[in-house]
């Protein structure tokens, strides 16, 4: 099974001298702008094998100078997939844990005595795992009084020169550039100490105390002069939403408000990105700042709209002054002038956009992103959680069904842990309150209603959810599913729900994605064979569920691509409620009318467990209708800047090519 086949859906885009150039007279060239040694690599598996194996490299030359390896240790769920590497490489004998001394990095505080903190992650992850001595193991846990802080963390400091200082310090920067708990605010001069930790990382946090409200409020982590005065730090940054704060701290200014942009003053510091959190850097988002392009249809296109927006002007207003004064004078070469320029890239663009994204029918379809035959089509659409379709595409899905298409709708997963505990005891105590009436008050579900509440009147922080809440929780997510997709017409029969293994561990950490799981998508395939398939695309977050449900579909497609139905059939990604796709990569714009943004909005309100209730709405005060309208607006404003059609909202897709 092919099972990160999400990871490459990028790389048809960026010319790999971009990131891997051929000669250091190119990079220097490219890398002009950035102020930090910058390893980019194709995806998180492959940036974690080089830093893997750049460990182990110092591993062997401290072993050859017969002195400890000395590292400082992150626990951020990027560094996991490092830490899966060196216990391969342990396991395979080509390193000892035996010389090595290891510093946590950070640790919460106060901490519980059950709780789940980093250095309980450090050793599930890696410690554990391999021949490290235990009194070589030290962790900022600090058990004492909040007076004797300050001497603990002196105290770490101490012990951390006592072995010679760090010889390399590996972590994940954070989603505001923060490196470790060292948030932003933070003193170069800090040291290890006590830091009040931010809404943001608290909320990073949830999964390790299944919501951002048990986090514990405060952390001891190394400070900022301490990591920039270790022989060499490594700091790595996967998915999209790292590329905005990617590009703050390597290209922008130091500033303590972006903690990662110190390290542009360290000697021996690399950031180490994979292409979707690089994709702001300068050589790879408007590489023609930096060199001569490999031009194709997407990156003019990328230009035309960047430069629109440097000069504030629509795409049909611009001129060959604004292209030479900015960079794209190879454009005028190739194309003769900006007018030639100009109008190609309005008509792309004017030719994303349609109201019928299941293919018009008896139209001329050569200028439409999707085919006018056959009609009506089949149409699956994928939905990790129970209401990510409506969320992302409630317009769309509304549309295909109007416009009579068979449209089946596969949720993949339960959704069971988004439930909340009030949420579900509504339910509990409505079926206690009406058991008698209706004869169902056995003795058997008096005592599993018994056995429920006293479950959650004593549950404690940590604890998984019973089989049976679990079960009950997911019973709702399909209740409020089903009532949005009656909402919207799609027919009883077509809704499907998966409950993909990989996400049944009772909590928020997920397993590995397995043959079972992609064979249940297989299934659904065979069985519907679709002409259209729509699947949630977010790339953001390497490790989500998201990311772990894309990569389902596409292991399962990959099984059946040499099927001749599904070499008809065609696959559109859609994005979650936080982002849409860039406008360089719409490939089909469905405008949405005020009407039907009224329509998708009910829809989501169907799913009243995930209001302002639902345990994983972040920081964002915005509910989920608020954040898929403001979305879907901004895309139409964009559309509208550039010279198109003004349209109340508009829903965006990209097309999938299976590899």
């Amino acid at each position: 099974m092919k099972a990160h086949l999400s990871s490459q859906i990028k790389l048809d885009r960026i010319p790999k001298r971009y990131y891997r150039p051929n000669d250091a007279f190119e990079l220097t060239a490219l890398t002009r702008f950035e102020k930090i040694n910058t390893e980019i690599d194709e995806g998180t598996e492959e940036g974690s094998v080089h830093i893997a194996n750049e460990i182990s490299d110092l591993i062997h030359k401290c072993n050859a100078e017969n002195r400890p390896c000395v590292l400082a240790l992150g626990a951020g769920l990027g560094t996991h997939t490092v830490y899966k590497d060196l216990v391969r490489l342990y396991k395979e004998g080509k390193i000892s844990f035996s010389n090595v001394v290891v510093f946590n990095i950070s640790e919460f505080y106060p901490l519980n005595k059950n709780a789940r903190g980093t250095t309980h992650i450090l050793r599930e992850y890696l410690l554990d795992l391999v021949d490290i001595k235990p009194e070589n193991i030290f962790t900022p846990l600090a058990n004492g009084e909040k007076e004797n802080i300050f001497e603990f963390c002196r105290d770490y400091e101490k012990k951390i020169e006592s072995y010679g200082g760090i010889d390399l310090a590996l972590l994940e920067m954070g989603p505001l550039g923060n490196l470790a708990f060292n948030e932003p605010g933070s003193q170069i001069g800090s040291t290890t100490r006590l830091m009040l930790l931010s809404s943001e990382s608290r909320h990073n946090a949830a999964s390790l105390y299944n919501s951002t409200e048990n986090v514990p409020g405060s952390a001891i982590t190394i400070g900022i002069s301490t990591l920039l005065t270790t022989k060499r730090i490594i700091v790595m940054g996967w998915g999209e939403n790292r590329a905005a704060i990617a590009k703050e701290a390597i290209e922008g200014c130091v500033s303590d408000s972006i903690p990662a942009s110190y390290l542009q003053q360290h000697k021996d510091a690399k950031m180490v990105l994979d292409l979707s959190a690089a994709e702001n850097l300068t050589r790879i988002s408007t590489p023609w700042l930096v060199t001569s392009c490999e031009w194709n249809d997407k990156l003019i296109r990328r230009a035309i709209v960047w430069l629109c927006k440097i000069t504030g002007k629509p795409i049909l207003k611009l001129t060959n002054k604004d292209y030479n004064d900015n960079g794209l004078s190879e454009l005028l070469a190739l194309f003769g002038s900006a007018y030639n320029v100009n109008i190609k890239i309005f008509n792309d663009l004017q030719h994303t956009i349609t109201g019928w994204p299941g293919g018009k029918p008896n139209a001329d379809d050569t200028f439409r992103p999707e085919r006018a035959t056959p009609y009506p089509k089949k149409v699956i659409v994928f939905s990790p959680h129970p209401d990510d379709d409506v969320i992302s595409m409630g317009g769309t899905l509304k549309r295909l069904v109007d416009q009579h298409h068979d449209v089946h709708v596969a949720y993949e997963t339960s959704g069971n842990i988004a439930v909340g505990d009030e949420d579900m005891m509504r339910y509990v105590m409505l079926m206690g309150g009406i058991a008698k009436k209706f004869h169902f008050d056995t003795p058997e579900f008096l005592a599993k209603h018994a056995e429920i509440t006293e479950f959650v009147k004593n549950k404690k922080e940590g604890d998984i959810d019973l089989a049976d809440i679990r079960y009950l929780k997911g019973q709702i997510r399909q209740g409020e599913a089903r009532t949005a997709c009656n909402y919207i017409g799609v027919k009883p029969e077509n809704v499907h729900f998966l409950q993909l293994p990989f996400y049944e561990t009772g909590t928020i950490k997920k397993g590995e994605l397995t043959e079972t799981d992609k064979n249940i998508v297989k299934d659904l395939l065979l069985k519907v064979k679709p002409d259209q398939i729509f699947v949630a695309g977010d790339l953001a977050d390497p490790h989500g569920t998201h990311r772990v449900c894309l990569d389902a579909v596409l292991a399962a497609i990959d099984d059946v691509k040499e099927d001749e139905w599904m070499k008809n059939c065609r696959v559109w990604m859609y994005r979650g409620a936080w982002a849409e796709w860039e406008i360089d990569h719409i490939e089909m714009a469905v405008p949405i009318s005020p009407e039907e943004l009224r329509q998708k909005r009910n829809s989501i309100l169907k799913h009243q467990s995930q209001m302002e209730s639902a345990p994983f709405l972040g920081d964002d005060e915005r509910l989920f209708w608020q954040r898929a309208e403001d979305r879907n607006k901004a895309t139409a404003n964009l559309y509208a800047q550039l010279g198109l059609a003004s349209y109340e909202a508009i829903e965006a897709f990209v097309e999938y090519h299976p590899l």
